[in-house]
């Protein structure tokens, strides 16, 4: 994994490392910025889980753009999509269910705007330059409409007739 783009996100990142510890959040894996070697010049900080705190705290629904999963028990695929779509914001969403109409309902019902079910490369964010538009809903996007995909590039190009007579 890559640094993140500035200081600015490190501060981010510790602000919320230190936001979750205050409120009794367990960090289990990663929570520290790396340093010594190749990464005193970069922003690296190490990708990080956290566990314990309630359903309702708010690192649950910010974007942050850092390296950080907050993760709480979910009894079934109902509150799952209820507490997701309780969010203002709607980038990405993603699912692993070997269960067909599971994952169609998640597809039907999920606020966001780029979903993916079963995806094991990567974590469920971004999408395929050239085969889904990238597109966030509600606070995640201004539009609704997404960039990227197959029909992303004629959006920007201009057309034009020529006609030569002799």
């Amino acid at each position: 994994m890559g640094p993140v783009i500035n200081e600015g996100a490190v501060k981010t990142y510790e602000q919320a490392i230190e936001q979750a510890r205050r409120d009794g959040g367990r960090i289990l894996a990663g929570g520290k910025r790396m340093k010594g070697d190749a990464y005193d010049h970069g922003y690296f900080v190490e990708p990080t889980v956290i566990d314990g705190l309630p359903k309702d705290h708010p690192l649950f629904f910010e974007e942050l753009f850092v390296p950080v999963l907050v993760v709480a028990d979910i009894h079934d695929l109902d509150e799952a999509i209820d507490w997701s779509n309780r969010s203002e914001y709607g980038l990405t969403a993603g699912i692993f269910s070997e269960d067909a109409s599971e994952v169609e309902r998640f597809f039907d019902e999920i606020h966001a705007g780029v979903t993916y079910a079963n995806r094991r490369a990567g974590a469920t964010t971004g999408a395929w330059p050239g085969i889904n538009p990238f597109v966030g809903w509600k606070a995640s996007g201004l539009s609704g409409r997404g960039t990227g995909g197959p029909y992303y590039v004629q959006q920007f190009m201009r057309e034009q007739s020529r006609v030569r007579m002799r």
